[in-house]
């Protein structure tokens, strides 16, 4: 995106953007506290719960567009609260895993609301068709620019995946 000379941020869609999610960001994570999660921790654990067998690091770091050793700190951090666990893939022994656990199931059936609450503060301003407008131009962006779809999305149809809210920077 090009900033032309005298051109205020406001017109720059890379700047709102960025603002946006950070608004998004810091309401969601305010209304986690609650469950001892962060936007990035919930997304992680949202992926883990809902891939059926487990999901890699390596697709988490995909889907969430996080280096891989973030994502090995927030599986730690989600492990150590006894909310995943790494088990080893039926398919390849080589790969571990992250799952959610049985309490890890819980919380995230319980912080959906919060976040989805949280995350509607700073979208207040917007029915459900803009909102629905909004999710859709998301996902054709993301598409555009290459990010992967979320295990469970409905591919690059044009919906964004749907973890809760978007990942923290």
């Amino acid at each position: 995106m090009e900033v032309l000379m005298g051109q205020p941020l406001t017109d720059d869609l890379g700047f709102l953007l960025s603002r946006a999610s950070g608004v998004v960001v810091r309401a969601t994570n305010a209304a986690l506290v609650e469950h001892g999660l962060r936007v990035r921790q919930y997304s992680v654990l949202v992926l883990a719960a809902d891939a059926a067998e487990g999901i890699t690091q390596r697709e988490l770091a995909d889907v969430l567009g996080l280096d891989p050793s973030q994502v090995v700190l927030l599986v730690d951090e989600l492990a150590a609260s006894g909310l995943v666990e790494r088990r080893p893939s039926s398919t390849d022994r080589r790969t571990k895993l992250v799952a959610a656990t049985p309490r890890g199931r819980e919380v995230r059936s319980a912080a959906a609301r919060t976040a989805a609450d949280g995350a509607g503060g700073p979208l207040a301003g917007l029915d459900q068709a803009e909102r629905a407008q909004l999710r859709e131009l998301l996902g054709r962006l993301l598409a555009t620019g290459g990010a992967p779809d979320a295990p469970g999305s409905r591919g690059r149809s044009g919906s964004a995946p749907r973890t809760g809210a978007e990942p923290e920077r």
